[in-house]
Parts: structure tokens; C-alpha cells; sequence
């Protein structure tokens, strides 16, 4: 079918060392390392968190203060910035392997660096390309960004506030770009980190939505504040009840050859089964 993108190769591999991605500004190189003390993974920030007047100091910092590679994003500009290429040259000049690359609107504007990357969909046309820029060689995940994506849409807020009909969620185009980029990511192979929760005090709003990031089958959630990364980590955790039931279903399966069969008064096929070797494989993930 002309235009239809299917992945034809498979996609480079890339897990984080945990659930909790946290964001840390670039020109602030003393909070590199208390970041990794705090969080799973480290997104060295160059783009959103960085004042235009402190950009390249902020590349200096990134050149000058190497920390755990493995356990570090570097999120770089925008490909129609003129930032964008200093900080690819930056890059190049550290140890890190893998960027979060903001505002991506095609798969061309990440392979042509060819660099392991997390797109950021945070703009419409990144939205609805959202499944060209998953299939790219290099895209090894993606991210989706609410208030970039209804500032784009001429919109006030992701979320309906307060005094409307349902308060601290998320508005129907925010939901839909969340499902999009969770369906393209499974589709292609790649990882898929949910939105950071702005609302650093909202703690029951942060829990609930890691909690559906979780069963959608979300890799992680970033965030923006240390005290966040106990919330998320504790949300991606399944508990023990959970486990002890998937143990027993991986269990009945192995024993029914693979076939359906019931438990507790459920019937158990592929689908439940797949189900519970996720809970296993995030167990396993967080001890």
C-alpha cells in the first residue's frame, strides 16, 4: 500500500535502568550527580530548562562533567533550531549514547543524525506522524509532551482545571496523543515514557496517572522533581499479591502447554498470559 510504513528492520534496543526519568537542567553541572543519586535515569536538559543567553555554557557543563553514561538522556533542540547542531557537536564530545530530541515533527529530522533517539511528541504535526518517526532505525523511544502540544494547537491547558467537569485530567486531544504514542511505540518496538506531571504537589494526581501509564504498558514516566521518582517507582512496581498471581498463571500455562485454561474461576489464554509475563518482567525490572 503506497505511503504505508511497516518496520522492516528491527528497531535498536533501549531499556532504561528504571521507571523514573528525571529531568536535570544542563548548566547546572552540580546537580548532575545528586539527579543519578535520586533517579533511575538522568535527562541532561539542553533545550526547555536552559535560558537562550546560558545555552552554551550549558553545553560546556555537559563536555565538562561526564557521569554514568549508561544511566543519561541528553535532551537537545529542536532540528529547525539554530541550537540544534551545537548541541549534536556537544554530544559528540561526551560519552553519552542515547538523546531525547524535542519537538519532532518527521523521521528525517532524527535520521539525519543518525543518533539513538527518544522522539518528543509535543507538536500536531508530530502527532499525527507519530507512527513515520516510530519506524525511523534510530528511534529507540518516545516521549509525549502535553502543555508544548496544546500551546501548538493555539490551546490554554492540557488538563480541564478545577472548576470544570473533571478536574486535573487530562482534555481529549492530550489523551489521544497519549494512546497514539503508547500504540506506535508497541507497534514498532521502541520504548514509550509518559508526560511529566507538572503539578509537583498534586501527589494523588501524579499516583493515578502512573498507575494507567503502568497498565497501558508505559516503559516509564519522567518528572521533573526528586520527590516525584518515590511515586513512579512505586506505581511501576506491581506488589506481591500481583505477582504471586502471575507466577501462577506463567505456572498453569507452562502446565496447559500454552493452552486456555481456568484460575480462581478466570479464564486464563494468551492475552491474560502475556499480561502476567509483563508483571513478571517488571518485577524482576525493579529489584
Amino acid at each position: 500500500m503506497t505511503g504505508e510504513t511497516t518496520p522492516t528492520d528491527p528497531q535498536p534496543g533501549w531499556t532504561p535502568a528504571g521507571p523514573a526519568l528525571l529531568f536535570c537542567p544542563a548548566d547546572r553541572p552540580e546537580r548532575y550527580g545528586k539527579a543519578l543519586d535520586r533517579a533511575d535515569v538522568v535527562i541532561l536538559d539542553l533545550e526547555d530548562a536552559v535560558a537562550p543567553a546560558d545555552k552554551a555554557a550549558a553545553r560546556d557543563s555537559l563536555i565538562a562533567t561526564p557521569v554514568d553514561a549508561d544511566r543519561v538522556i541528553v535532551r537537545i533542540n529542536p532540528a529547525d533550531s539554530p541550537e540544534h547542531p551545537l548541541d549534536l557537536e556537544a554530544v559528540a564530545h561526551t560519552g553519552y549514547r542515547t538523546v531525547m530530541q524535542a519537538k519532532v515533527q518527521s523521521a528525517d529530522e532524527i535520521t539525519g543524525h543518525g543518533i539513538p533517539t527518544i522522539a518528543l511528541i509535543e507538536t500536531p504535526l508530530g502527532a499525527v506522524r507519530v507512527e513515520e518517526i516510530a519506524a525511523a532505525p534510530n528511534c529507540v523511544g518516545l516521549m509525549w509532551g502535553a502543555e508544548d502540544l496544546a500551546a501548538g494547537m493555539g490551546g490554554t491547558s492540557s488538563r480541564f482545571g478545577d472548576d470544570e467537569a473533571h478536574p486535573g485530567r487530562y482534555r481529549d486531544v492530550a489523551r489521544h496523543v497519549r494512546a497514539r504514542v503508547r500504540l506506535a511505540a508497541a507497534a514498532f518496538g521502541t520504548a514509550a515514557i509518559d508526560a511529566v506531571h507538572i503539578d509537583i504537589a498534586d501527589v494523588d494526581g501524579l499516583v493515578a496517572e502512573v498507575r494507567d501509564a503502568v497498565a497501558q504498558g508505559y516503559t516509564a514516566t519522567a518528572c521533573i522533581h526528586p520527590s516525584q521518582v518515590e511515586h513512579i517507582r512505586a506505581g511501576y512496581a506491581p506488589s506481591a499479591d500481583r505477582v504471586a498471581w502471575a507466577h501462577r498463571v506463567v505456572e498453569g500455562a507452562e502446565a496447559h502447554d500454552g493452552g486456555v485454561f481456568a484460575l480462581d474461576g478466570q479464564m486464563i489464554d494468551g492475552p491474560v498470559i502475556a499480561q502476567a509475563r509483563a508483571i513478571l518482567t517488571r518485577a524482576v525490572a525493579g529489584s
